[in-house]
């Protein structure tokens, strides 16, 4: 890890002079666009606290309108149009295609007698399930999802097996939507049961330690408000999520009903059965905080059914911290916490006496670590994960009484994926990088010290991570605040302030952008001979709640401008100039990209924001939305500051033409998928709509405004394609190069 620290003043200093030759943000091909028409109803006009603000386009809220549908066909008309002129389209499609072209795996886990892991031979378009007796056995076909559908559409979401192998729950979505179906099926013979749970969404899949049967949360019978046709569609805000219990042979109508909120914007959250399958545990939650709650699983115990519903005692009954079970050991039960400790702690909590005076503290909060995952394996021992400068580090310890065992080296990188169980000895992890597809490793827990051996490792024909730089930089922000970015390119590229570069974002809801690898970056490091940046701003969680917060609700503007200053350091440092800087962020990181350039065009190229929330008054009127109060705001809570500050950022109602003449806004590609009903499309429906009309009638604005909407695609959904629509985009619009 290489570290840099510079003084403010000498970056913006040099900022300065090279903003003085690179001040427009210029047309490749200086081409005016025929944007289509769109109409706009001046009569929607919203009061907040005596602030009138114009909503023209609300009528694209609704996905069900031939007008909705008709803009859809009018601006996929125009982006593809523009795609299609592009030459060197295929070149890139091609050699994205080749690049993914990979056999990929993820950790094994073992259930009963047998392990089953998956693997992709390249270019599937979903994982495929295997299952062997041993390790050293023969893998078989368990499951194969791309069977499901011809197209990808089906796709399988959730896996869950019982405790002895013997079933496992099959959860499937279509066309990218967050709602699930359920189905159960013998590992063994195969069979398919009959039962069939519907109207799941955002819920644990939970087996009863007898293995017949499941806990889930589901929603009210929607089909009042949408018919399963649309599923995915529907914009409508939902909850008052419930829990059950479903017994697998049975009907879902035959379901018991264990517990239902008062709050109807409360998801159930996590579930958990206890080791020794007497009580189960719920974390009732908004985002990230959680209350918990547990109820004791007698009667199903005795009897092997459950009939009524359950009796929850609070432990925590307020959504003031988080708190995620890790395992339990007899009545008692361990959680890891942020209360009291910002970089996290692990606790111990006595279900026979929850009350907070008794709870015990097993390993405090590291000082400047963040614990971000913590396992119980080989019966007494915890596995933890912290994150150390955005990479990970693994340390065993004692579930007794939460001393160090041993320290485990990995590589420079992050664990993406563990597995290890309190009732097997042994552990498997899998440890990635920007420049490292994935070594899986495997430790028997039999023998001490432990030592990780390499199960298998993930490897790509051609590429050789010899020929590339991965750096980590510390560079200031405009309070002076140390924000962590990682830098990759190619070994010998020349910084004389013309590379190509790619700035990637998120900076929120406490997550942490971590180093994963990513065929299409290395399609975009070995063919653009590009600079690919990636900032750990604020608002993620990279360095504990107390980094989350100061990029939460009316701390959001440190988020982008923890953002500008890292465009504005890859600038003085030489490595490339405001025009040759394409931004891009997907969901809460797309509302980054918007923001950032209303707040600073001339300080990028181009744009990319990928299923964005641009809405920043009404995105808690659809569908999950209201969640998101906790991290943005509401403009509706009867808190005009709030409402002054999400109007201030919104990029929806701040869309207009610099003040500058010499200065337009970037090149601009939104994208969405019609089936996305975790941030409903009408967001980017409603931004594009207002960035053509103030902005693509200009004169001076010849840099392209567009959006590309995925038919049947939900949140985050992508094919090699859609990659290759935005990097040909750039070549097209900012003037990226692209080398076969």
């Amino acid at each position: 890890m290489i570290a840099y620290v510079y003084q403010v003043f000498t970056i913006f200093f040099s900022i300065s002079l090279v903003f003085a030759a690179d001040l427009k943000t210029k047309s490749i091909n200086n081409q005016r666009f025929d944007y289509p028409s769109v109409r706009r109803d001046q009569s929607v006009v919203d009061d907040y606290y005596g602030i009138k603000v114009a909503d023209p386009y609300r009528y694209l809220e609704d996905p069900t309108s031939e007008e909705v549908k008709t803009f859809i066909e009018d601006q996929n008309e125009l982006t593809v149009d523009y795609l299609d002129g592009i030459s060197i389209w295929t070149q890139i499609e091609e050699k994205i295609t080749e690049t993914y072209n990979y056999t990929r795996y993820d950790v094994p886990v073992r259930y009963g007698d047998r392990y089953y892991f998956t693997m992709n031979n390249g270019l599937q378009n979903q994982d495929v399930y295997y299952v062997q007796d041993s390790l050293n056995d023969e893998p078989r076909i368990f499951f194969d999802p791309n069977t499901l559908s011809y197209d990808g559409t089906i796709q399988l979401s959730d896996t869950t097996f019982s405790e002895d192998g013997e079933l496992v729950a099959l959860g499937v979505s279509s066309n990218g939507s967050d709602w699930i179906t359920v189905r159960f099926r013998n590992t063994s013979s195969g069979m398919e049961y009959p039962d069939v749970l519907h109207d799941i969404k955002f819920s644990a899949i939970v087996w009863s330690k007898d293995g017949l049967g499941i806990f889930y949360a589901c929603y009210p019978k929607w089909e009042t408000n949408s018919t399963r046709s649309s599923l995915g569609t529907e914009t409508y805000q939902y909850g008052n999520q419930k829990l059950y219990y479903h017994r697998v042979g049975t009907r879902q109508e035959e379901d018991v009903l264990l517990f239902e909120l008062d709050d109807a914007e409360l998801l159930i959250g996590a579930l958990y059965i206890t080791e020794d399958g007497k009580h189960i545990a719920i974390f009732p939650k908004k985002i990230d905080n959680s209350m918990v709650y547990f109820a004791s699983l007698d009667e199903l115990q005795r009897t092997g059914r459950l009939t009524t519903k359950l009796k929850f005692t609070p432990i925590v009954d307020r959504l003031d911290n988080e708190y995620s079970l890790i395992t339990s050991e007899g009545s008692t039960i361990y959680l890891k916490t942020n209360n009291g400790a910002p970089n996290y702690r692990i606790i111990a909590v006595d279900l026979n006496n929850p009350d907070p005076t008794n709870w015990t503290t097993l390993v405090p909060e590291h000082e400047s670590n963040s614990l971000i995952f913590a396992i119980n394996i080989d019966n007494d021992k915890i596995v933890l994960e912290y994150l150390v400068n955005v990479n990970s580090r693994l340390e065993v310890r004692s579930l007794i009484d939460g001393s160090l065992i041993q320290e485990i080296g990995i590589p420079s990188g992050y664990v993406d994926s563990m597995w290890g169980t309190k009732s097997h000895n042994e552990l498997f992890y899998r440890v990635v990088s920007f420049l490292i597809p994935g070594i899986i490793f495997r430790i028997d827990l039999t023998h001490t010290p432990y030592k990780p051996e390499v199960f298998r490792e993930i490897k790509i024909a051609g590429f050789d991570a010899s020929k590339f730089v991965m750096e980590q930089v510390f560079y200031p922000s405009y309070d002076g605040t140390l924000i962590p970015m990682f830098i990759m390119h190619k070994q010998n590229l020349e910084r004389n302030g013309s590379a190509s570069t790619l700035l990637y974002g998120y900076g929120g809801f406490n997550i942490d952008i971590v180093p994963e690898f990513s065929p299409s970056r290395i399609v975009f490091l070995q063919n653009f001979n590009g600079v690919y940046a990636v900032p750990n701003i604020r608002g993620g969680g990279e360095y504990g709640t107390q980094w989350h917060k100061a990029g939460q609700l009316l701390n959001k503007q440190t988020v982008f401008n923890d953002f500008h200053a890292a465009a504005e350091f890859l600038i003085a440092e030489n490595y490339t100039i405001a025009s040759k800087i394409a931004i891009i962020g997907s969901s809460n990181g797309g509302l980054l990209v918007t923001a950032c350039i209303n707040q600073r065009p001339e300080l990028y190229g181009a744009a990319v924001a990928q299923f964005g929330v641009h809405d920043l008054l009404r995105f808690q009127k659809f569908t999950i939305g209201y969640s998101w109060c906790e991290e943005y705001g509401c403009s509706d809570d009867g808190n005009q500051t709030i409402f002054e500050n999400l109007h201030r950022l919104s990029p929806l109602h701040n869309v207009r033409m610099p003040t500058d003449k010499n200065v337009q806004y970037p090149s601009v590609l939104l994208t969405t998928g019609d089936h996305d009903d975790r941030v409903v499309p009408l967001h980017s429906y409603k931004l594009i709509a207002e960035l053509q009309y103030k902005i693509g009638r200009e004169e001076r604005q010849t840099n392209p405004l567009m959006i590309k909407i995925q038919i049947s695609a939900g949140h985050g959904s992508g094919t090699t394609d859609d990659e290759a629509d935005i990097y040909a985009f750039l070549v097209e619009s900012t003037g990226f190069t692209f080398r076969p």
